[in-house]
């Protein structure tokens, strides 16, 4: 019987020793176990808690750090003045009320709910135009509670806020785009704002800017004071960071700048282009007056109609200018030419050796002369020309529509409107001529001409055509000389400004 019994308690005896370990260690009892701990801790903390109340009522403000992970920036909109950033906006505060029990090291990570149960600080931005809170696929954001009953409070925003920008310098400017923001309603005494110590505004590794490089973010603490409805003067504590931005210029160099100059420089070869070619020359120069009077507006469409010129304007101005200034100096050129525009032309033979100034101005002084006589008759008439081939056909000057050159300058042998009679009569006898009264008048007139104005050495006359005016020439190095000094000014007073604002920054 003795024997049976300890047997019987050697059996069970694993039994009950191996029962109680296992399900003392079993997972599932552990998990069960510790959602009842959190539970009953959350429970404690939340019980008699008051949302409404910051933390530390009555005593010391409440400090709030804060810090921001840029994921990405833009657009940036020059015409309205904002831009835009995808960030991580993270906040930290201590409300001793939430401490719980534990290691330092014990991290509670709640559910979005818990942030309607808890007081969180009332955060907006003061240049805040359109933000929003990413909801996809849920909301974005979290909550962790520190064992200290420090609050961690992370969400996903899309900011939009005003830049007010300085377009002086357009497009070498940097522009400065603020964010400012802070509590809505507690003023200084309730509530500090101040950038976390480890890290303030970080940028992502690979954030890239279509049109812009981002070269600083300055952040600072600052207290502003701001009046209420009731007329009362507060002090509000709020944090600034500035984004400062380089503009690229590569797109302007392609789009504008290079097109600009390649205009002045096509309207500069009408300086090559002779001056009786009046019809090219101002084609040529209405063309390109055109041409940059588009390329102006077109450069202005994506910029905001300020009062003030910025840097584009003067150079498309600059361009402008001297391409207008070439259809002024086409101009003055026509004015001042010998043959004018090219529609008269030389009417003459000019690989005839025997015509000569001496003879055009004797044949027009001969028809002077006959009309100073009174015999018009004679001077609207053909005379008879078979009597003396140096005899010229007249046409009264009234019906000449080209002005009267003059004498030292040049010849009448181009004008259509005198034409000589070269031809010759071998059948006619001397006989015949000298008594001839009409003829006898004419050889009379014609003698006497020639001796008050003796006859002069005879050169071989040749055509001025593609004459070219000095002004012309002149201007093939006056005008490029000109532009590349203006441009070397420009982009030295520019490109300097530039650099001293980035010294400042």
């Amino acid at each position: 019987m003795f024997k049976q019994q300890c047997l019987s308690i050697m059996l069970l005896l694993p039994f009950r020793i191996v029962l109680p370990i296992s399900l003392k260690h079993t997972p599932l009892e552990a998990q069960k176990n510790n959602h009842r701990n959190i539970s009953i801790i959350l429970d404690n903390l939340l019980r008699g808690y008051d949302n409404s109340i910051r933390p530390d009522f009555g005593g010391s403000p409440a400090v709030v750090e804060v810090d921001i992970m840029v994921r990405s920036m833009g657009p940036i909109s020059e015409v309205d003045m904002t831009y835009s950033m995808d960030c991580y906006f993270r906040q930290t505060w201590v409300d001793r009320r939430l401490a719980f029990p534990g290691n330092a090291s014990d991290t509670l990570a709640l559910s979005i709910s818990m942030l309607g149960r808890i007081w969180k600080p009332d955060t907006y931005f003061y240049n805040g135009k359109q933000s929003y809170l990413h909801t996809i696929t849920t909301p974005n954001k979290f909550v962790r509670l520190y064992q200290n009953g420090r609050v961690l409070y992370s969400s996903r925003l899309t900011i939009k806020a005003g830049c007010p920008m300085n377009l002086e310098d357009f497009p070498m400017d940097i522009q400065r785009c603020p964010l400012k923001f802070g509590s809505f309603g507690y003023t200084s005494q309730d509530l500090i704002y101040k950038w976390n110590d480890i890290r303030q505004v970080a940028i992502a590794e690979d954030m890239k800017l279509s049109q812009f490089d981002l070269i600083a973010t300055p952040a600072a603490n600052r207290t502003d004071t701001l009046s209420n409805s009731d007329t009362h003067a507060a002090k509000y504590s709020m944090l600034l960071v500035s984004f400062h931005l380089q503009r690229h210029m590569g797109n302007f160099l392609i789009q504008v700048y290079g097109p600009c100059v390649l205009l002045v420089v096509l309207s500069w070869v009408s300086f090559w282009l002779n001056r009786e070619a009046t019809a090219d020359r101002v084609s040529l120069g209405i063309t390109t007056i055109l041409t940059m009077t588009f390329l102006g507006l077109e450069a202005r469409t994506d910029l905001p109609k300020v009062p003030y010129p910025t840097a584009l304007d003067f150079f498309v101005f600059l361009a402008f200018t001297f391409i207008f200034a070439t259809i002024i100096q086409f101009a003055v050129v026509h004015y001042f030419t010998k043959y004018g525009s090219g529609e008269c032309y030389f009417s003459a033979d000019f690989n005839s050796d025997s015509s000569s100034e001496d003879e055009d101005w004797t044949s027009l002084e001969t028809t002077e002369y006959i009309a100073k006589e009174g015999n018009s008759k004679e001077a609207t008439n053909q005379i008879n020309t078979n009597s003396d081939p140096n005899f010229i056909e007249v046409i009264p000057l009234s019906a000449c529509t080209i002005p009267m050159p003059r004498r030292s300058s040049q010849s009448w042998s181009h004008l259509s409107c005198l034409k000589k009679n070269r031809q010759t009569d071998a059948g006619k006898s001397s006989s015949s001529n000298s008594t001839n009264p009409e003829i006898q008048r004419e050889m009379k007139l014609r003698t006497t001409i020639d001796h008050q104005h003796p006859k002069r050495r005879k050169k071989k006359r040749t055509p001025r055509f593609n004459s070219v005016s000095k002004i012309d020439k002149a201007s093939r190095i006056v005008f490029p000389l000109l532009f590349v000094t203006i441009n070397l000014f420009y982009w030295y007073c520019y490109l300097s400004r530039t650099k001293r604002l980035r010294n400042l920054t």
